[in-house]
């Protein structure tokens, strides 16, 4: 059984940066990316970027080029989620999926970043 756990989520004031982890429990095909995705208050969960477990081939939303970064570390069966200069907007819960590109099979529960101005 895969299990995923996010942390490093937190408040944080507008212009700082966070490091959001994805610990991966148990056998994930090798074939399978593993993406974060978050959703804001009232609004619709939305993509932010994925990479594989592979090949570390990665993708971003367009919303999240130039200041979110996706990377992994096989070893810890850890996937990690770089944001810098955080913006009020960025306030979401932040979770991380793995499945094949557009069939994410497993999900974690989940960390809230919440940025301040």
């Amino acid at each position: 059984q895969v299990q995923l756990v996010e942390s490093g989520g937190g408040l944080v004031q507008a212009g700082g940066s966070l490091r959001l982890s994805c610990a991966a429990s148990g056998r994930i095909p090798s074939f399978y990316i593993l993406a974060w995705l978050r959703q804001a208050p009232g609004k619709e969960r939305e993509f932010v970027a994925r990479i594989s477990w592979n090949g570390g081939s990665t993708y971003y939303a367009d919303s999240a080029k130039g200041r979110f970064t996706i990377s992994r570390d096989n070893a810890k069966n850890t996937v990690y989620l770089q944001i810098d200069s955080l913006k009020p907007e960025d306030t979401a819960v932040y979770y991380c999926a793995s499945g094949s590109t557009y069939d994410y099979v497993y999900w974690g529960q989940g960390t809230q970043v919440t940025v301040s101005n």
